[in-house]
């Protein structure tokens, strides 16, 4: 079995993919060869008659490797849930294919970041949803939240369904805190954390890049200086 991590959110729009993005260019800066894959991407943008997951080039970008077709098995055009998009496109998703480009490139890194689509309880394909994908691909789950109101909520539900499915949950990351928070930012982290069945692995901070690729470095060389990332790292299998 790969030693990796399957990044999961509560809703879409929590910063999954900065999250993995940053996690990603954290080891790299470590100097662990770690690789990435989205395995399923709806909304993708064409050029040059060639559909592109932006999501994917953005992991490979910040773990410095060649974004190659096994990281990106699925392109997939609408941005709907990627069942209907592959359905509006002709695409049936196969598990198994995802499964070998999955097999292909953890066996020349030794971590793999994979990042989902959604929630846990998006469809892929046939009634399979990404929780689905999580437990083929036999990876834990790092769950990313926002910090606001409803982040309990929609965090323990994930948890929940998490284990009614018998994966495993590593933690929970809450992401783009702001500087200023509300009453229910203040107090989420400690509610998911005594709650959900999983630690809070970090709060991060709300960065005012507009660029995905710069928030993520910043992120990375952010949790680089932190003293509790070596205990993180330990957590995620490192």
């Amino acid at each position: 079995m790969a030693r990796g991590i399957f990044i999961t959110g509560t809703d879409t729009g929590v910063g999954k993919t900065v999250v993995a993005a940053a996690l990603a260019h954290l080891l790299r800066l470590r100097g662990i060869n770690a690789g990435v894959m989205k395995p399923v991407t709806s909304g993708c943008r064409e050029e040059n008659g060639r559909l592109i997951s932006d999501d994917a080039l953005l992991l490979c970008q910040a773990a410095g490797v060649t974004c190659e077709p096994d990281s990106a098995p699925y392109l997939l055009r609408e941005a709907v849930a990627p069942a209907e998009a592959a359905r509006l496109d002709g695409v049936r998703i196969d598990f198994s294919r995802i499964r070998e480009s999955f097999d292909r490139l953890a066996a020349s890194h030794d971590y793999m970041i994979v990042e989902g689509a959604g929630g846990l309880m998006v469809p892929l394909a046939g009634g399979l949803l990404v929780a689905d994908l999580a437990r083929m691909l036999e990876l834990p789950l790092l769950v990313v939240a926002r910090p606001g109101m409803g982040t309990i909520n929609h965090t323990l539900l994930t948890c929940f369904a998490a284990q009614q499915m018998d994966l495993t949950v590593t933690g929970v990351i809450i992401n783009n805190f702001p500087v200023s928070p509300g009453p229910a930012e203040q107090s989420a982290a400690h509610h998911i954390g005594s709650l959900c069945g999983a630690p809070v692995l970090g709060v991060w901070p709300h960065r005012d890049d507009i660029d995905e690729m710069e928030v993520a470095i910043g992120l990375a060389d952010w949790l680089d200086g932190q003293a509790e990332t070596d205990i993180v790292l330990r957590e995620l299998g490192l």
